[in-house]
């Protein structure tokens, strides 16, 4: 498990915490990488990564049904599973007041 927090640089109301619960060598888990560290310069985040073989991760993907790695949460809420939608996801950060203000747009 990782956790690192994206540089922010403006001023911000509150911090999403999402975990991404990802697995060694799986292109979808890169690519939800990607798409996160895209938006780390519109939103306020704190990134956890838990290891899908591991007991946190095995519970993770049990209790939020996922069939496939990597499962994406904010706050806890069930974002996606498989291929990471960049839409969904900045919805649900935009939805929970997570933009910096003074980013970009």
């Amino acid at each position: 498990m990782s956790i690192h927090a994206a540089p922010t640089t403006a001023a911000h109301a509150r911090t999403a915490n999402v975990t991404v619960v990802d697995s060694v060598g799986c292109h979808f888990c890169a690519d939800a990488q990607q798409a996160i560290d895209e938006l780390a310069g519109e939103y306020a985040l704190t990134v956890r990564h838990v290891a899908m073989a591991s007991a946190d991760g095995m519970d993770l993907m049990q209790e939020h049904g996922a069939g496939m790695s990597p499962l994406v949460l904010v706050d806890g809420t069930f974002i996606s599973a498989g291929r990471l939608s960049r839409g969904r996801l900045r919805d649900a950060l935009d939805a929970g007041g997570y933009r910096i203000l003074g980013g970009a747009s």
